[in-house]
């Protein structure tokens, strides 16, 4: 029994090897396709791109009134225009209601939110890969018979859209939003969100997203702004939320804190300068500087170390390591400090010495924790803030450096310490710094007592729904960082110091016997609830017998993220329990961009599934930016853009004039002649194929105008077969008899039900770029390539064959325009809808509704499809013979061939194939004969190439291009 086990598994594992061998092979061969397109692409000399000018020969946008159902032109043009194809479509299907989902349906769900795109600006190609791919899912999911849902929403972006509507604001009045105060800036800034959400939709729309726009909802709205007070209170109320003073990373810049997810730690090494917002030169980092504490009784100095010397304004002690021979004596001394003649005290404690520096001494800042120290009488440390919100000395870092911005206090403190004979030396040091990945500051490690999610419960729900299998992460090498991730992280930072955002419904009671009357000073002072009023009847419970001199709310706001993460319930009306809720939470994947795994996804659980996409970066893999002109409007690629103009959009931007010389130059470089038009159907495809590639993607537009060329390729394979079929054609309405089919019929339909198995497999396991290829080569190069060039002759006369062949061509057509709709919903909609319907048959409306195709087992022909490998193989290599240089004159003429088969077998196969050779490769006339007849006479003036080991090929060609001797030695 074991032993037959064994044996199994060892079979299956083969098996297992040979299919991924397969798999590679076909991706190895899809690639070099692909990349001989785009070379060829490349090869060609562009056009600049200028104003449109109306092609005769392409087709035209239509008369089509707003909403109603396009209005085709009797006859289909010669070429393919994206923007003729384009239009009016998705007007009708919105209005048609094609897109919405019922709470009350029967069907098996399927339900995708929409990542809320930043009502900051416009979509970029980066949200144009999401749509792509969550359109693809969603229309796969609607045609096979699922109440598929996509929900559209937009996010306040806190602190992004209050940075770009205070730019905005500077450079129209020359004020900020500190001057104008929390009502007026925030009445600027729904002016601001109701602008550019109005432009994401407009965006959205053309890309072909069939949101369900029923239900669009923004996370600042009314439904959603009261889901997040609700969630605030009830996570306060369970002690998930709690008022703690730790460490925030402090942006001295946007004065706020920021959570750790928007910091980049970036690796110094030694002396460097960097550009820091706010300074008119660069600052020095990676610099160590050492320098003497006198001890108090005068016999001695402590020598200590630090890379951010500006801090030891703020220093209250001494940290000796206990290990350290030579200072552990002092541990009961003190020091001096030099500005501000406090007395210091030194404490052994290894824990606080930074272990990069030995055993020697640190300092204390507020970069500790408070602490208390047995030492005699003393009483325990304090961290002395030495900080302003925007990075300035204060009063408590002295007189001397007040006002100061922090790196220039650096400089003067060093200055300072030289003066007094206290500094001893400066060196060059390796070190991380850690710099907001928004605002390009270097943040600053800062005590504050802010609102904070206590994350152990969350942490482990998330982690234990991975575990258990409940969740499922694609591609699965992401599951290892989601565990990491999870396994390390701190409580969240959830407050925020500025005015766009949901306030915090918490108030802070002043109580008369207080003894310091400043906001905030007291942690335990603070009341949470709902609203105003019933925050003053929790006071008046929690405070009772005390007199409330005021209650102020906190004028701080949430962390963006936290509405966020409630946004899959607050969409359905959370806290209410809706029919919607009860019907489409929890939703089935979320699909998103693998930068917000951690701020987004983690705090978002649950969800059954969490398909994860590259990162797309420009051609030459560089991180997509403003600054640097490399990123794209995606309407640019759609619709098509001159370099004037994608210059012109730099200068109505946000960009600074040294910003947007390199901006301009860029775009110089990549978009020499500007972008062509492509159409949203050939964006699409372009990045749903790129999503093969793991974590990036160097997005190439040559590559979306390789797909728009095939687009018309599509159009004009479409545009043969109408007239093939012809004006008064009827659609089979029961199943073709396969047995008395041309064998190339036969043929098409097998390999279509391959690739429909294909398909369908690949979307149902999310690798959605092979489903894309699958579909791209059944059409290009079975379809177009084969079977069009194999029918010809099929139509040479009124018989069998030629409806056959017309059915076989309605059905490819029809099945294989269903299969490509969700990557290209536009253009597959207006050939469909070109295509007759069956007699006495009512067909969908829209393709769009349609059902997906499925396999017919019976179509399926393992035997056709081999012997249309041989036939293949045979037509392929008389066209290499064809492809010789030596074959120049004879490239364009028929010419006779005739094969030498090995065997019975071979003979049968060929010779019964004889009219699809004779077709495919251009030949006059074409022989079969055995091995052993003979042809002397005709292979004397032919050219031979071998097929297989029994067959080979010989094309007969004028006998000055033969090479005797080549031709006797094969």
């Amino acid at each position: 029994m074991a032993e037959a086990e064994k044996k199994t598994a060892t079979e299956m594992e083969r098996k297992l090897k040979k299919e991924e061998k397969a798999k590679e092979k076909e991706m190895k061969r899809q690639k070099a396709s692909e990349k001989a397109k785009l070379a060829q692409v490349k090869s060609a000399k562009p056009k600049p791109v200028t104003d449109k000018k109306i092609n005769k020969d392409e087709e035209t946008p239509s008369d089509t009134p707003p909403g109603e159902k396009k209005r085709l032109s009797s006859q289909m043009a010669k070429q393919y225009n994206p923007s003729a194809v384009e239009t009016s479509w998705y007007e009708w299907w919105e209005r048609s209601g094609f897109f919405k989902a019922e709470a009350k349906s029967t069907k098996p769900k399927f339900v995708i939110l929409l990542p809320p795109p930043n009502v900051t600006g416009v979509l970029h190609i980066g949200h144009a890969l999401t749509c792509a791919v969550q359109d693809t899912l969603i229309r796969y999911k609607r045609m096979s018979g699922y109440n598929a849902l996509w929900l559209p929403g937009f996010d306040h972006a806190g602190i992004a859209t209050q940075d770009v509507v205070d730019k905005d604001l500077m450079r129209e009045t020359g004020k900020t939003s500190r001057d104008i105060g929390r009502e007026e800036f925030l009445k600027k800034a729904w002016k601001w969100t109701h602008k550019y959400s109005g432009t994401i939709k407009t965006q959205l729309r053309r890309l072909g997203s069939s949101l369900d726009w029923s239900r669009e909802c923004f996370t600042m709205d009314e439904e959603r702004s009261k889901a997040v007070v609700e969630a605030f209170v009830r996570l306060h109320k369970e002690g998930v939320i709690y008022r703690g003073d730790h460490l925030v990373n402090w942006d001295c810049f946007s004065r706020t804190a920021r959570s750790e997810e928007e910091i980049d730690h970036v690796e110094i090494k030694g002396r460097t300068l960097r550009n820091v917002p706010g300074y008119e030169k660069p600052v020095e980092f990676g610099l160590m500087t050492s320098f003497a504490y006198p001890l108090e009784d005068g016999s001695g100095e402590v020598v200590v170390a630090t890379t951010r010397v500006e801090t030891m304004l703020g220093d209250t002690a001494i940290a000796v390591h206990p290990d350290d021979a030579r200072y552990k004596h002092l541990h009961t001394k003190f020091v001096v400090h030099p500005f501000n003649k406090r007395k210091l005290p030194i404490v052994c404690d290894a824990d606080l010495v930074d272990p990069e520096l030995g055993t020697g001494c640190v300092k204390i800042t507020p970069a500790h924790e408070q602490k208390d120290y047995e030492l005699g009488k003393l009483h325990h440390l304090e961290a002395v803030n030495i900080f302003t919100n925007d990075g300035k000395i204060n009063k408590n870092g002295g007189s001397e450096f007040e006002g100061m911005q922090r790196y220039v206090a650096r400089e003067a403190v060093v200055e300072a310490l030289r003066r007094k004979g206290l500094l001893r030396g400066v060196e060059d040091k390796d070190m991380r710094i850690g710099i907001c990945s928004r605002s390009n500051d270097v943040v600053e490690p800062m005590l504050k007592p802010q609102w904070y999610v206590r994350c152990s419960t969350i942490n482990k729900e998330a982690l234990d729904a991975a575990g258990d299998g409940k969740l499922e992460i694609i591609p699965k090498q992401y599951s290892a960082d989601w565990r990491r991730w999870l396994e390390n992280v701190h409580d969240w930072c959830i407050s925020r110091q500025i005015l766009w955002g949901h306030r915090i419904p918490a108030w802070y009671a002043t109580l008369e016997e207080d003894q310091l009357k400043k906001f905030g000073t007291y942690i335990d002072h603070w009341v949470v609830a709902s609203n105003e009023e019933e925050a003053r009847e929790e006071a008046a419970v929690k405070f009772a017998g005390k007199k409330l001199l005021d209650l102020s709310q906190d004028p701080d706001v949430l962390d963006t993220w936290f509405s966020s993460g409630l946004f899959p319930l607050s969409a359905f009306g959370w806290p209410d329990q809706t029919e919607e809720l009860k019907a489409f939470y929890p939703g089935s994947v979320l699909e998103t961009g693998l930068d917000i795994l951690f701020f987004w996804v983690a705090r978002m659980v649950p969800f059954s599934k969490v398909y994860l996409h590259p990162m797309v970066r420009d051609a030459h893999g560089r991180k997509m930016s403003k600054s640097l002109g490399n990123g794209i409007d995606p309407l640019e690629v759609i619709n098509g853009e001159s370099l004037a103009g994608l210059q012109t959009r730099l200068e109505k931007g946000n960009l600074d004039s040294k910003e947007l010389v390199v901006a301009k130059e860029g775009q110089v470089k990549d978009f020499p002649n500007g972008i062509p038009e492509c159409g949203a159907d050939a964006l699409r495809f372009a990045l749903v194929s790129y999503t093969a590639q793991s974590y990036n993607i160097n997005m190439d537009v040559q590559r979306v105008v390789c797909y728009r060329q095939w687009c018309n390729k599509l159009w004009n394979a479409v545009r043969f077969a109408m007239m093939k079929l012809g004006d008064d054609y009827k659609p089979p309405v029961k199943t073709m008899c396969l047995e008395t089919m041309p064998f190339s019929c036969r043929w098409i339909l097998s390999v279509l039900n391959k690739a429909v198995i294909k398909t369908v497999d690949s979307l149902n396991g999310f690798e959605l770029a092979d489903a894309a290829n699958t579909v791209y080569s059944w059409w290009q190069y079975q379809f177009c390539d084969v079977f069009i060039e194999a029918i010809k002759p099929c139509f040479s006369g009124e018989n069998s064959d030629r409806r056959h062949a017309q059915d076989t061509l309605w059905v490819c057509l029809e099945t294989g325009l269903r299969m490509l709709h969700p990557f290209m919903p536009f253009v597959t909609e207006e050939l469909w809808q070109r295509l007759p319907s069956p007699k006495g048959c009512e067909r969908e409306a829209s393709i769009m509704i349609c059902e997906y195709p499925s396999p017919i087992e019976e179509w399926t022909n393992e035997k056709v499809e081999a012997e249309m490998e041989m036939v293949m193989a045979t037509v392929k290599t008389i066209r290499t013979l064809r492809a010789a240089e030596s074959m120049e004159r004879q490239r364009n003429e028929k010419l006779h061939a005739f094969a030498l088969c090995g065997n019975i077998t071979t003979l049968e196969i060929v010779q019964s194939h004889e009219l699809e050779i004779r077709t495919l490769a251009s030949l006059s006339s074409f022989e079969v004969v055995l091995k052993g007849e003979d042809r002397s006479s005709q292979a004397g003036s032919a050219v031979v190439e071998t097929v297989n080991e029994n067959l080979k090929v010989y094309l007969k060609v004028d006998g000055a291009a033969i090479d005797p001797e080549a031709e006797r030695e094969k």
